[in-house]
């Protein structure tokens, strides 16, 4: 990290509090560090404390006479390696998604040209208020990066998802971008992302959650799939105007709102379900079906018996719902992608498997002990598909959504 510039936005929050040791830590990492303090921002910390810890100047009026005759607002979007903005306030968010430039802070959130993570920090019900979570639709398909918020207790006495991450969750974010992500990248490398709308008229399946597949009437085969994968792209594809079919298992994480929910448990009730919603443009079969079903399922409750024999269990192949799908002669969608979870030589796995199952994507990912991807909030993902492989930095759900959603759009429009 030694070297790297940070660009500092300081937002009007109670969360900004935390921001000098966000500044101490980063410059421990030996990263430059250039603050910009909104006049909120100034309401609860000073500009001198900002200078004095980045030892930079901290920057706050957008018409600086003697830099804006050196057109300083544009230097600074442009030399930062990254831009952060910590604490992002609802107002904030909001100046970002609707492109607003009426201060120093959104004016260089407008002109510049390279990645920014935002640290949102707000109220639980202003988090989850449907103009805030529009606009966190919105700079995420603009290729803004998330950190946060986390769930917990607040300086209004509320308790919910709103807090700012930790300032060593925002440092490990800056390092896994700064050291995953291309940052200087040539202009023939930028790819837009598709508007608000681009898949109006696209109707689209999502398979999402895990399979249950019963042992008796109480006991029943899983796995760890919790759904927040599914849910986050059947919300991206919504938000880009999909009409969108979701299918889901028995996820912990509930569906999301505005499309047509379809609930089914086992693997033979969902393909039924996938047959139902053809024809589609496309789909995204991210569920984690079961492989294999029990055969002599009971129709009571086994108990022991005190002899100290197992029951024998008989398993049988569930439908590959993937290949299926993927080989269909008539209907078959113009895009269907699927997901690989592996433990062990992921890449080769999941191109094999895609090759096996016929289908035009495959998203793997890493799921051994550890990486806390099946059931957590973030996720790791290589695309593969017949033009090659394509890493993924580690990045929120909500984020691999947006970028997969976006993917889709332009995939839709033959580009």
């Amino acid at each position: 990290m030694q070297g790297n510039r940070i660009l500092l936005v300081v937002g009007g929050g109670i969360a900004a509090f935390k921001i000098p040791e966000l500044i101490r830590l980063l410059r421990k990492q030996g990263m430059a560090v250039t603050p910009v303090l909104t006049q909120a921002g100034a309401q609860f910390v000073t500009p001198l404390t900002l200078s004095a810890l980045a030892e930079a100047p901290c920057h706050q009026e957008l018409f600086d006479l003697t830099r804006e005759s050196e057109m300083g607002h544009i230097e600074l979007s442009r030399a930062a390696d990254l831009v952060v903005v910590a604490p992002a306030t609802a107002d904030l968010m909001a100046r970002m998604a609707g492109g607003l430039a009426n201060d120093l802070a959104s004016t260089l959130l407008l002109a510049t040209n390279k990645p920014v993570l935002i640290a949102p920090a707000m109220n639980v019900r202003m988090w989850e208020h449907a103009a805030t979570q529009r606009n966190r639709a919105t700079l995420a398909e603009d290729g803004i990066l998330f950190v946060g918020p986390d769930e917990g207790s607040m300086a209004c006495g509320e308790f919910g998802e709103g807090r700012m991450a930790e300032p060593e969750a925002i440092l490990e974010a800056i390092q896994r971008h700064l050291g995953e992500r291309p940052l200087r990248l040539p202009p023939e490398a930028v790819v837009r992302l598709p508007p608000r709308g681009s898949l109006a008229g696209k109707h689209i399946l999502v398979t999402s959650g895990p399979t249950h597949e019963p042992i008796d009437p109480v006991r029943y085969l899983a796995n760890r799939s919790s759904g927040a994968q599914g849910t986050a792209i059947g919300a991206a594809l919504r938000d880009l105007g999909a009409r969108v079919t979701f299918v889901t298992g028995p996820a912990s994480v509930p569906p999301p709102e505005g499309v047509e929910v379809i609930r089914v448990e086992t693997a033979e009730e969902m393909r039924v379900a996938v047959e139902h919603a053809l024809p589609v443009d496309a789909a995204v079969m991210a569920a984690a079906v079961a492989d294999w079903k029990v055969k002599n399922a009971s129709a009571s409750k086994i108990k022991k018996d005190g002899c100290g024999r197992m029951p024998v269990l008989e398993f049988s192949e569930n439908p590959d719902i993937l290949a299926w799908l993927s080989r269909l002669s008539l209907g078959r969608p113009k895009l269907v992608v699927g997901f690989a979870a592996e433990t062990d030589d992921v890449i080769a796995h999941a191109t094999e498997k895609r090759l096996r199952k016929g289908c035009d994507w495959i998203l793997a990912n890493d799921v051994r002990p550890g990486t806390e991807i099946m059931g957590g909030t973030e996720n790791a993902v290589t695309l593969i598909s017949d033009q090659g492989v394509e890493s993924w930095p580690r990045m929120a759900k909500d984020e691999v959504a947006a970028r997969l959603a976006a993917r889709i759009s332009l995939a839709l429009e033959g580009r």
